[in-house]
């Protein structure tokens, strides 16, 4: 009798252990799922070419866009994406295959904070006398965590991008991950209190490396918050590594920074520094230009489809602040509650910070919120945990709307988003002319500056003297340089509102060889 008694008891252990090994394939698969449509939007195929033209080259410090220097961004993304161009060849799989596993990693590193946080409070929670553990959170809570980051839109949408703000997320995570492991570990072991501590300014190294500045200031910024939050003053150990920690960290970034500055001295400070930190943050040079909340909306609307446990949280933590001071505890319930209440407030200090940060820049843009998702998400976990505990349906509908969420992520991927794509990019574009017999030939743009073309038409782009995409707003003037370079014929990138210019011409022959909906592509040859 006692034996099947045990085995009852094993039998949701296991099924439950089956359905987290389920997710965990799952998630990896859909992470993977469909890299291979064409580069999306300005940035991607910019970074993707960069990051060829730096393979090509077998040149690992100097980034260039169709040959020109280009120091906007730091290196880490490039290499990430030269390491895959290197296995799997130059395609849109390989440009993005990095961010994947960077977002991958993200969700690796909240998977440890979970399991973390799970430990220390079955271990505060032990009743050494019934020899009983208090049972919050559940020891499923670094799983929770994990799925409900894997599943948010946020980190599916910018692990799929080949851009900087993943390869950002996840040293930040990583970094921030490993301060909260040391600052509240109970036992002072080289795993859980020394290694950590290291691993903090190491990550804040890579996090220089993938997107300059931001990548120092936001960790120590959120670690000091946090303590001003908590009225805690810096113990010994972590004031006297503020110290080593920081020229470990400044010494793993300078495995590029340093030859970037003995090759190109203050061209670099100028471009880097200057223009693409500090006028970037104070100005719309750029043209992103955005309202004050605009981010205050956006990370939100990153956490769906948990968006109303996220929200909960936030009103959680405010009843908790109350409850907290005005209820007498036990020792042990005490211990408890100040742990679960530093997750949080460490979780709102990560959140803040960069809100802040980022609502005060003179330029905006979604992806530059990122690194603060990591830290909705620790708060969307503890609210569904909390909601999970109350019964078995509960949990079992929360994982199916998992499940639910990653199926029509596969969907669209499949079937809708190759469709946009198609029009937003001039991949089929730049193939059917070449199909046509004139992979060869110049491609110009005319009323519009198609940085889509950086990737597919690299080598062939009319640029200005500068390096920068030259673009034509007066089409008789494209015709009078055609003529005045013996150019015979060219292929021009041009809206398909504005085509009847280009063929309704007389001084040029026109013949229209394919279009996307948004952008057509013509050859065109001068009339002699």
């Amino acid at each position: 009798m006692q034996e099947i008694t045990k085995d009852e008891n094993q039998r949701p252990k296991i099924r439950n252990r089956i359905i987290w090994i389920i997710f965990t394939f799952v998630i990896v698969a859909v992470y993977f799922f469909g890299l291979n449509i064409p580069l999306l939007g300005p940035d991607e195929p910019r970074y993707s070419q960069v990051a060829r033209e730096m393979f090509q080259k077998n040149d690992f410090v100097t980034p260039t866009l169709g040959g020109a220097n280009w120091f906007e961004k730091p290196a880490l993304l490039y290499w990430l994406q030269i390491v895959s161009y290197k296995l799997f060849g130059v395609s849109e799989f390989a440009a993005r295959f990095g961010s994947v596993v960077f977002g991958l990693l993200t969700i690796f590193s909240l998977w440890i904070l979970g399991k973390f946080f799970t430990t220390e409070t079955q271990r505060l929670g032990e009743d050494k006398t019934t020899k009983t553990k208090d049972q919050r959170p559940k020891t499923n809570f670094a799983n929770w965590m994990a799925l409900i980051a894997a599943s948010s839109i946020g980190l599916i949408v910018f692990s799929r991008g080949a851009s900087f703000d993943i390869v950002l997320t996840f040293p930040i995570t990583a970094s921030l991950v490993a301060f909260f492991i040391f600052d509240q570990s109970s036992k002072k072991s080289f795993i859980t209190y020394h290694l950590p501590l290291f691993t903090f300014y190491f990550f804040i190294g890579i996090a220089l490396l993938a997107k300059g500045l931001v990548g120092i200031v936001f960790p120590f910024a959120i670690v000091a918050f946090y303590y001003l939050l908590r009225r805690k003053m810096l113990n010994k150990t972590f004031a006297f590594s503020l110290f080593w920690g920081t020229i470990l960290s400044l010494l793993t970034a300078s495995v590029w920074y340093v030859p970037m500055y003995l090759r190109h001295g203050w061209t670099f400070i100028d471009e880097f520094f200057i223009q693409h930190h500090f006028q970037r943050f104070s100005s719309d040079k750029y043209q992103h230009a955005q309202p004050f909340w605009f981010f205050w909306m956006v990370l939100p609307l990153m956490t769906l489809p948990w968006l109303p446990f996220f929200l909960a949280s936030i009103w959680d933590f405010i009843k908790e602040i109350f409850h907290y001071r005005n209820t007498e505890n036990t020792e042990k319930n005490k211990k408890l509650n100040t742990y679960h209440l530093s997750l949080t407030t460490f979780a709102l200090s990560w959140l803040i910070v960069p809100l802040v940060f980022f609502s005060l820049s003179g330029s905006k843009l979604p992806g530059y919120i990122l690194p603060a998702l990591p830290a909705a998400l620790i708060l969307t976990a503890q609210s569904v945990c909390k909601v999970v505990q109350k019964s078995p349906p509960r949990k079992f509908a929360l994982q199916f709307l998992a499940f639910l969420f990653f199926g029509g992520v596969v969907f669209l991927l499949q079937f809708i988003v190759p469709r946009y794509a198609q029009q937003d990019s001039v991949k089929n574009l730049i193939e059917t002319a070449d199909a046509n017999g004139y992979a060869n030939e110049k491609v110009v743009n005319l009323y519009v500056v198609s940085h889509n073309a950086e990737f597919y038409a690299a080598k062939r782009l009319v640029r200005d003297g500068d390096g920068k995409l030259k673009r034509y707003d007066d089409f008789s003037e494209l015709v009078k340089e055609l003529k005045h370079e013996n150019l015979s014929q060219i292929l021009v990138l041009v809206p398909t509102h504005a085509l009847e210019n280009v063929t309704e011409s007389e001084s040029v022959e026109a013949r229209v060889l394919g279009e996307n909906g948004e952008t057509t592509i013509v050859l065109i040859k001068p009339k002699i």
